[in-house]
């Protein structure tokens, strides 16, 4: 969306002031603090809205890529893990929710036979891997971690009208996040499996080309982003 080395909130903000309304730049401190009403539509259908309701400013926050963006996140937290998995305290007999999801994934481990070294993993397992070792065209935005990529525009109010405008470098990259996260929920084990056979690739041409040189899956504990 942005051209002429304009940023996005640059562009956006420039057509907010045309649209004889005021962009405020703001910075959220705590969402969950707040009530927000989010906007469905584009960019000028929430200007024509917020004019409906009668704004005379919007607050515009500006977004920025993070290096944490590059990866996996179950968005499963280390207490809903424990739940889910963690109850060691039933027999696996009986029908509570975390038993009926031990016998599952036992029943989901006996029918596939591609198993990394006999442990059938959940995506929750695989929180903080490395992406680009599902998806190396995600390394070509490396460079562009701490740039701006969006901006997040709020009609003030008792109920916050809420949208967000983003690049469209960044629509790609976000598109090729949601494909490695797609690949490592549908199967987790495969997942990982293409990751080494990636590696073991990476590494033979290192070695072919200099004689040495190893890369690890990479593990990194995935912060929560404050892009929705």
């Amino acid at each position: 969306m942005a051209k002429n080395n304009q940023s996005i909130t640059d562009v956006v903000c420039d057509y907010i002031t045309k649209q004889k309304l005021s962009p405020i730049p703001v910075q959220t401190l705590n969402e969950e603090a707040e009530t927000t009403r989010y906007f469905g539509g584009e960019l000028k259908e929430f200007i024509a809205a917020a004019k409906t309701l009668g704004a005379k400013g919007i607050f515009v926050e500006t977004l920025y890529l993070e290096e944490d963006e590059f990866y996996y996140d179950s968005g499963m937290d280390d207490e809903e893990y424990m739940a889910l998995y963690g109850n060691d305290e039933c027999d696996g007999e009986c029908k509570c929710g975390k038993c009926e999801g031990k016998k599952s994934k036992k029943k989901a481990k006996e029918e596939d036979d591609s198993d990394v070294d006999g442990v059938w993993f959940e995506p929750e397992d695989l929180d903080g891997l490395d992406l680009t070792l599902l998806k190396p065209q995600m390394a070509k935005f490396l460079d562009r971690v701490g740039e701006a990529c969006g901006v997040r525009l709020t009609v003030p109010g008792v109920d916050h009208l809420e949208v967000e405008i983003f690049a469209d470098w960044y629509d790609e990259f976000a598109e090729m996040v949601d494909e490695a996260s797609e690949a490592i929920e549908l199967d987790p084990n495969g997942a990982l499996e293409s990751m080494k056979s990636m590696i073991k690739a990476e590494e033979a041409a290192a070695k072919a080309t200099q004689g040495k040189g190893t890369k690890k899956i990479a593990a990194h504990p995935p912060k929560k982003a404050s892009k929705k």
